[in-house]
C-alpha cells in the first residue's frame, strides 16, 4: 500500500501550525461599526427586524463611539432615522445645519476626535416617498436634481466634521460633482467612500425599517439606479468610473452574496475596498443563532473572514462591536 508523499493534514494537526500557515487574519481594525441615530436623550428604539440593533439618541451614539475606540474599531458609520416630521418631497432636512445627522456628527467628533466617522449621503431617510433621490411626476428618480441635493447634504456633513462622506445613491456622475464641490468649499481632507457597486438587493429590508423608509417606499423598487443582481462586469465599470471621478475608497454592497464581485474589484483596481455586511445578512445570522441552529460567534467570524479573504480592506457590520470583543477575548 502506497502513501502520499505530501500530507496536507500534517500542518492542520495542531493549533500552532494552523496559526502559522493562516493566510487571512481578521482584526478589530478591519471593522466599521454601524449605528442608527434618532432624536431624544438617553433614548433607544429597538429595530424589530434586527434583534439586538437599536436606534440611538445622540448621547448614546457618543457612548457607542467610546465602546468602539476601547476595542480598537477605527471608524463608525452613521445613518439617520429622523422621523416622519423630517420627510419631504425635496428632502431638504438632509442638509439642515441643525439637522439630526449634522448634530450627531459634531457631538461624536467633539468627544471622540480620533474615531473615524462615515456619514451616509442618501436622501431616502428624508424623502416622503422613500426613494434615494428626487422624483419626477412619473415617480422616476431624476439624476442631476438628485446630485444637486446630495451635494448640499455632503457639504453639510463635511462642515459638521465628518471624515468620510459615503454616497450610497448610485446616481451617474455624482462622485465627480461631489469631489469638486468639496474641494471648492475647502474640504480638501474630506474623503469619499463611494458605494460603487450597490445592488438592488432583497437583503436591505431590515435597514429600511431601521431608517424609517420602508413604509414610504411601499412596494416601490430601486432597480432604475441600483445594479441588477445578475451583473458583475457592470460593477467593474461602475467602480472604474468612481475612481476616475475622485473616490478615495470604493464599496461593494451587499457583502457575502457578492464575494465574486468583491474579489474582482480588489484584484482589478487595488483600491481601498470596503464591503457591507448588510441588514439582511445580520438578520439571518441573528435569527438562526437565536433559534439555536447556528453558533453565533463562529458563523459571524467566519462570514467576516470570508469578506476579508475575498478582498475587503474594511467591513461595515452591525456585528462589528461583538466581533471585536470576540477577537480580543
Amino acid at each position: 500500500m502506497s502513501y502520499p508523499a505530501t500530507r496536507l493534514r500534517r500542518m492542520r494537526r495542531d493549533a500552532f501550525s494552523r496559526a502559522l500557515m493562516r493566510e487571512t487574519s481578521l482584526m478589530p481594525s478591519d471593522l466599521v461599526m454601524v449605528a442608527f441615530v434618532c432624536e431624544g436623550v438617553d433614548h433607544r428604539e429597538p429595530v424589530a427586524s434586527m434583534p439586538g440593533v437599536e436606534r440611538l439618541s445622540i448621547d448614546l451614539v457618543q457612548q457607542l463611539a467610546g465602546d468602539c475606540e476601547a476595542v480598537g474599531i477605527p471608524a463608525l458609520a452613521l445613518f439617520p432615522a429622523p422621523g416622519a416630521a423630517a420627510k419631504s418631497d425635496d428632502a431638504r432636512e438632509a442638509w439642515n445645519p441643525e439637522g439630526l445627522m449634522q448634530r450627531a456628527i459634531r457631538a461624536v467628533k467633539q468627544r471622540h476626535p480620533g474615531l473615524g466617522l462615515i456619514g451616509d449621503v442618501a436622501l431616502d431617510p428624508y424623502t416622503s416617498h422613500g426613494q434615494d433621490g428626487l422624483i419626477d411626476a412619473t415617480g422616476y428618480v431624476m439624476n442631476e436634481p438628485t446630485i444637486e441635493a446630495l451635494v448640499r447634504q455632503a457639504l453639510a456633513q463635511a462642515a459638521a466634521g465628518v471624515d468620510f462622506v459615503a454616497p450610497s445613491d448610485m446616481m451617474d456622475g455624482r462622485i465627480g460633482v461631489l469631489r469638486s464641490a468639496l474641494e471648492n468649499a475647502g474640504h480638501i481632507h474630506t474623503r469619499i467612500l463611494a458605494y460603487s457597486a450597490k445592488y438592488a438587493s432583497a437583503f436591505y429590508g431590515p435597514f429600511r425599517d431601521a431608517v424609517g423608509s420602508s413604509g414610504n417606499l411601499g412596494k416601490g423598487g430601486k432597480h432604475t439606479y441600483q445594479m441588477d443582481v445578475a451583473n458583475s462586469d457592470e460593477a467593474l465599470r461602475e467602480v472604474e468610473l468612481d475612481i476616475a471621478e475622485g473616490a478615495d475608497a470604493v464599496m461593494v454592497k451587499p457583502g457575502l452574496p457578492y464575494l465574486d464581485v468583491l474579489h474582482r474589484v480588489k484584484r482589478r483596481f487595488g483600491m481601498p475596498t470596503f464591503a457591507y455586511q448588510v441588514s439582511g445578512e445580520y438578520a439571518m445570522l441573528k435569527a438562526a443563532s437565536m433559534n439555536g441552529w447556528l453558533d453565533e460567534k463562529a458563523v459571524v467570524l467566519e462570514s467576516l473572514i470570508a469578506l476579508k479573504r475575498a478582498g475587503a480592506d474594511a467591513i461595515l457590520s452591525y456585528y462589528a462591536l461583538d466581533a471585536a470583543r470576540w477577537l480580543k477575548a
